[in-house]
């Protein structure tokens, strides 16, 4: 063990609090670190935990990327295109796209005998990922969806169940408008889900794609759109813009323009307000760094004039300004690096038993959650930990060079 490192244990380890009037500032300083280590480790899973699932719940109604038609018809709605398999091809063929999937959509009126409800029934088929409404069911089972005959079966939320009394396994009749008039159709409600996420809960109903189609008076190739899947989600915008460039402003054979849409350009809502967390975690993230640093630097020159004696004897010994130095850069480590532990034990705890036992609740109807989320991204835990090493050490660098240029015989005659 080294001089510097000796003297330094010996300040940070002696408790006569009778003699010292340090140790309650080296206290404060240590509670500082570890609330603004327990602090930033929080804010970091929140907000992530925030981002990944809302997101992930906005993906699961829409998917990554959409293909729709740019042409609008003279209901104000978008016309269809053509899904044909060359295009879903062209699609597959880039490197990040996952899976392709057809789907249609018709606005209709779900009736019961006490009350009716406006609805954008969405047709999908047997080929369709429905795992994301799997994790959300609460009733039922999830229907057989089909392209080739209509099954007359609604997967419905919690939400619109609930406004309309409905219970799975209940007979709904529904009703379209079209150039024909008005046409009926019953079914029946096989799953009721809940995702909390209201905008999209309240409005949107699952059945077959084929009823869609008749309901349309569409042919098997014609659908609103292709929803398209990707492996990284960061990527979204960069295969957005390439699909854009072989698929965008390309007519079909009816006459309709291809668009291609990422999922935040159909939602920018949602992704706007997401992207306001990021803010506020940086600011959260500063604000904790400067109060731990502050915390630090005066629990230190605290500790330096209560010893500045010491300092003095040292240096009238032989101690030179660098080991002056070292003692109390070696004394600023310990207590750093016990703060950092602490908080980091802590936070991750807190996060722990929030992932766990959802110890926190939130109002679904304005979070879209029914408790805080935590995500644990260790890259941005190891970053925020060195960031704050980083910034601590200037800090303690900084504030030891003040004593270890003072003089010995005007340190010794300190009192």
């Amino acid at each position: 063990m080294s001089f510097a490192r000796f003297i330094a244990k010996r300040i940070y380890a002696n408790t006569d609090e009778k003699r010292q009037i340090s140790r309650p500032a080296i206290r404060i300083a240590l509670a500082g670190i570890i609330i603004g280590m327990a602090v930033m480790i929080i804010s970091i899973a929140v907000v992530m935990g925030f981002k990944s699932e809302v997101s992930s719940k906005v993906v699961g109604f829409g998917s990554h990327i959409q293909v729709l038609s740019l042409t609008q018809g003279d209901d104000y709605e978008l016309l269809p295109v053509l899904t044909t398999d060359s295009l879903e091809c062209i699609i597959r063929k880039q490197p990040e796209v996952k899976d392709v999937q057809r789907f249609a959509t018709k606005m209709g009126m779900l009736k019961t005998k006490d009350d009716f409800r406006g609805i954008q029934f969405k047709g999908i088929d047997s080929g369709y990922d429905l795992s994301f409404f799997r994790q959300y069911l609460k009733q039922g089972e999830i229907p057989s969806f089909s392209s080739e005959e209509a099954t007359n079966q609604l997967l419905v939320s919690q939400r619109i169940a609930s406004d309309l009394q409905l219970q799975a396994g209940d007979k709904v009749y529904a009703y379209f408008v079209n150039e024909k008039g008005m046409r009926a159709r019953r079914f029946t409600v096989c799953g009721i889900y809940e995702t909390h996420l209201t905008e999209y809960d309240r409005n949107v109903v699952m059945t077959d794609i084929y009823t869609i189609r008749k309901l349309n008076n569409w042919d098997s190739e014609m659908s609103t759109g292709f929803e398209i899947t990707i492996n990284d989600f960061d990527r979204v915008d960069d295969v957005t813009q390439a699909l854009g460039n072989k698929i965008n402003k390309v007519y079909d054979k009816n006459g309709c323009l291809y668009g291609v849409f990422s999922i935040r350009q159909l939602a920018p809502h949602i992704f706007s307000w997401l992207g306001v967390l990021d803010m506020n975690v940086i600011m959260i993230l500063v604000l904790m760094i400067c109060v731990a640093s502050f915390t630090v630097m005066s629990g230190l020159l605290i500790v330096m004039l209560e010893r500045i004696n010491m300092i003095g004897i040292l240096k009238s010994l032989g101690a030179t300004n660098s080991t002056v130095r070292q003692v109390f850069i070696n004394f600023s480590i310990m207590l750093v690096g016990r703060g950092m532990l602490w908080g980091n034990l802590i936070g991750l705890a807190f996060c722990f038993l929030q992932s766990q036992f959802h110890l926190i609740r939130l109002d679904p109807s304005v979070y879209y959650l029914d408790a805080v989320p935590i995500r644990f991204d260790w890259l941005l835990f190891l970053l925020v930990n060195a960031i704050t090493l980083i910034v601590s050490f200037l800090v303690i660098f900084g504030s030891s060079y003040m004593m270890s240029i003072s003089r010995p015989a005007q340190t010794m005659r300190f009192e």
